[in-house]
């Protein structure tokens, strides 16, 4: 069951002391199992406090916090040039695990759809997402949470793949298409880095034409770089994808993967997959219909641009 909001707000004051709670405001994400609140102290300050309601989600939620602590240096020494959520102090709950609470980043989420090249935003983005590349791959092992190797990588994306097909849901061609890169070994030659591994514009925060702040940091992991650049190049105008692309090449220090870029249009795609598994588990038919109807779309989609390809060749 969820918690109140005034429940959130009576963790905060327990998890920061001298904290004056003023007001407070619920601030859940959908399909989470965490509660989200933003706690209003009496001088205004804003602090955010999430509490977990699943075992699985306290264990995440400690992960993520040792995680956090030691990316604060980095951001000191402006290794990150951006903020992170810092945890500010830490309430048990009587049912087990701990809230947290953490000031609040200040900003607003990135509209990706109104994106613009170049050297503003879409550059402070590229860089952005490059420096969180080059963060030491210790980092994560050290926080207890996925590291991967480049063939093991693939070896999960193709199991879920072969889990999307035998629900008979994807197209045929489409799966095809998949099937076809993913056994492309040259495509899955990278060097695998920090990933924040769940990236929307929810969680990028901008202020005053930069990114001022990265939210959510629960599915880090180490992993394919390509899958934290695939909402931009799905969802920004192609122009600014392009601006963001050519920032993060410049910031990356140890950059030789050609394939990068398809790589990371196929996570975008393979991102519907994952939607239609989780429609299909959970036993949800609007979620399954919604992804199969994207799916149709997409298959349709990439038939036509390999049909244009063909005729031009």
């Amino acid at each position: 069951m969820a918690r109140s909001p005034l429940a959130l707000a009576a963790l905060a004051t327990v998890a920061v002391p001298g904290l004056d709670a003023f007001d407070v405001r619920r601030s859940d994400h959908p399909g989470t199992d965490t509660d989200v609140a933003v706690v209003i102290d009496a001088t205004r300050r804003r602090w955010v406090v999430r509490a977990p309601r699943t075992a699985a989600a306290g264990a995440a939620l400690e992960a993520e916090a040792a995680l956090l602590g030691s990316l604060a240096p980095f951001v000191d020494a402006g290794r990150l040039p951006f903020a992170v959520p810092r945890p500010a102090g830490f309430a048990h709950l009587p049912e087990g695990g701990r809230a947290c609470v953490h000031p609040e980043i200040a900003g607003q989420p990135l509209n990706l759809e109104t994106l613009e090249p170049g050297p503003g935003l879409a550059a402070s983005l590229g860089r952005a997402l490059a420096a969180l590349h080059e963060l030491p791959t210790s980092l994560v092992e050290d926080a207890g949470l996925p590291v991967y190797d480049a063939s093991a990588y693939r070896a999960r994306r193709q199991a879920e793949v072969d889990e999307a097909a035998r629900t008979g849901k994807v197209p045929p061609t489409l799966l095809r298409r998949w099937e076809d890169m993913l056994e492309d070994v040259a495509l899955w030659r990278f060097r695998p880095t920090v990933v924040h591994g769940d990236l929307t514009s929810e969680d990028v925060l901008v202020r005053e034409g930069v990114v001022s702040g990265i939210l959510d940091w629960n599915e880090v992991k180490v992993a394919d770089p390509a899958d934290d650049l695939s909402w931009v190049l799905v969802a920004a105008p192609q122009d600014a994808a392009e601006a963001v692309m050519e920032a993060y090449q410049l910031r990356r220090t140890e950059l030789t993967d050609p394939h990068l870029t398809d790589r990371a249009l196929l996570a975008g795609e393979l991102a519907l997959a994952r939607w239609l598994l989780h429609g299909v588990r959970s036993g949800d038919q609007e979620i399954v219909a919604d992804a199969v109807e994207m799916l149709v779309d997409l298959d349709d989609h990439t038939r036509t641009d390999e049909d244009a390809v063909s005729s031009v060749g």
